[in-house]
Order: structure tokens, then sequence, then C-alpha cells
């Protein structure tokens, strides 16, 4: 289990943010939550089982509703392919670029490993 106020500080935003994050991701079955001293939230199933374009659909909202039907049809279709295209990449697979691509940071392209901002010599 890992609190709102442990994943605020690790991501720099706020507990109030990452909590209401955790009610849209709980409507939608991905994690679940306890209450309490020991309390927190997890992923309800394993990373490589949930797609971003699921994350995305659990906290997207109503925040683009078009009424007129030629536009929300359009619309409804880039939505569509856009989500098809998220859940080609699960949490687990864009866990693994983020690590890549934080290990590659720490590493300039000289074969120099970055410590406290000076490079030394692998």
């Amino acid at each position: 289990m890992h609190t709102s106020a442990e994943i605020a500080g690790d991501l720099k935003e706020s507990a109030v943010m990452v909590r209401r994050c955790f009610l849209l991701l709980h409507k939608q079955g991905l994690i679940e939550q306890r209450k309490g001293p020991h309390g927190g939230a997890r992923l309800k199933l394993a990373p490589k089982q949930i797609g971003l374009g699921d994350v995305y659909v659990a906290t997207e909202g109503d925040w683009l509703d078009v009424e007129d039907p030629a536009i929300s049809r359009l619309m409804k279709r880039v939505r569509e392919e856009g989500l098809g295209a998220m859940n080609e990449t699960t949490l687990a697979q864009m866990l693994k670029r983020i690590r890549k691509t934080a290990g590659a940071k720490a590493h300039d392209g000289n074969g120099h490993a970055h410590k406290n901002g000076a490079a030394h010599k692998k």
C-alpha cells in the first residue's frame, strides 16, 4: 500500500490531487484503497494488465462534451483510436521506459556517470 502523501512527495504534487486521482481510479476498479494508519492504495491488477488508455478513461471526465453531431462523431472516432493506441502500452512497459530514461540521464553521452553534478569515468 502507498499513501497519497508518499505518492505526492514522489511526484512533487499535492496529496489532495493524488487523493482525487485515487478516487477516480478506484471507481474504475483499477486500485483498491484501505483507510487507517496502515492504509493507502495499490493496483488491483498487475501493471502489465493495465493499459495507459485504461488510466486515461478513469481520469478523463466530461471535459470535452460536443453537442454538434458531426463533430461529436469525429471526436468519438479520435477518442476510440487514441485509446486503442494508448492501450498498446501497459503501465509496466511505461515504468520500464521511465526507469531506462532516468538511468540514461544519469550518464552523459561519453560513457561518464554523473554523481553530484560532476562526470566521473566508469
